[in-house]
This record gives C-alpha cells, sequence and structure tokens, in this order.
C-alpha cells in the first residue's frame, strides 16, 4: 500500500506572524536599487511589532531607508525539506534609521552582527502589512 502525503498552504493570523519572525534570528529585507530589486540577508529582532537590524556606513539599505517612505519588505521563513513542510512570513513596510541615542545602544546591545565589521547603524521597520503561510502535511 502507497502512502500519499497531501500539502496545504495555510494562511496565518497576524499574531502567528509576529511570533514566528520572533522565533527566528535571520531573514531577508527586499528593496530597491537602481531600480532593481536587491536583497539581503540580515539578523534582526523584533521589538513592539517593529523588525530591527543592524548595517554599516555605504551599505546600500543604510542609503534607502534614510529616504523619506523607503518601502521595503523583510522575509523570515524556517524550513523542513524532507518534510515539505514550514512556514514563511513577509512584512512590508517602510524603513528609516533609528537616531534616536537610546534606543540606538539598546538595538546595538540586543544585536550583535554576523558579519565583521562596524555595524553602527540600525534601521527599523514600521510594517503596513504582514502575512504569512504555513505549508502543513499529512499523510493519507
Amino acid at each position: 500500500m502507497q502512502v500519499r502525503q497531501s500539502r496545504q498552504a495555510l494562511e496565518l493570523t497576524e499574531g502567528e506572524c509576529w511570533a514566528l519572525l520572533g522565533s527566528v534570528p535571520v531573514g531577508r529585507v527586499v528593496f530597491m536599487m537602481r531600480a532593481m530589486p536587491t536583497i539581503r540577508l540580515v539578523n534582526h529582532v523584533t521589538d513592539r511589532r517593529t523588525v530591527v537590524f543592524r548595517s554599516h556606513l555605504g551599505a546600500a539599505i543604510v542609503g534607502h531607508a534614510g529616504q523619506e517612505g523607503a518601502v521595503v519588505c523583510y522575509e523570515a521563513d524556517e524550513l523542513d525539506e524532507p518534510r515539505r513542510t514550514g512556514w514563511s512570513v513577509i512584512v512590508t513596510g517602510l524603513a528609516e534609521v533609528v537616531r534616536e541615542p537610546a534606543a540606538v545602544a539598546c538595538y546595538q546591545r540586543l544585536l550583535e552582527p554576523w558579519a565583521e565589521g562596524q555595524m553602527d547603524y540600525v534601521i527599523a521597520i514600521r510594517p503596513q502589512a504582514i502575512t504569512g503561510i504555513r505549508l502543513v502535511g499529512w499523510c493519507r
């Protein structure tokens, strides 16, 4: 007898999205650079329904976030390839450079960059929308 596995993509609630996003340390920030989509891998924290990460002077995302109304997407996921299950969350919102000294100092303590170098800039994404899916499977 052959076992068939059924899979389904289920939409996540906003609360589930935030919980899952806060459960992983890494995601991808997507923004426009020279009229082309650009993706950068960064480690993040979530704080009061905001995604926060650090970067360095000269990084394209720092220049982008320094512009008023800088729209970005942020995506994080966790996949179980053998089972073909997992989840994905996407935050769409406005990115801005955090300038308030106490907040910068706080995030610098919370976020240790994975890459070497001086990461003096803190970027916050203020979400306009958050969506997610969970890929589930079961045997029949």
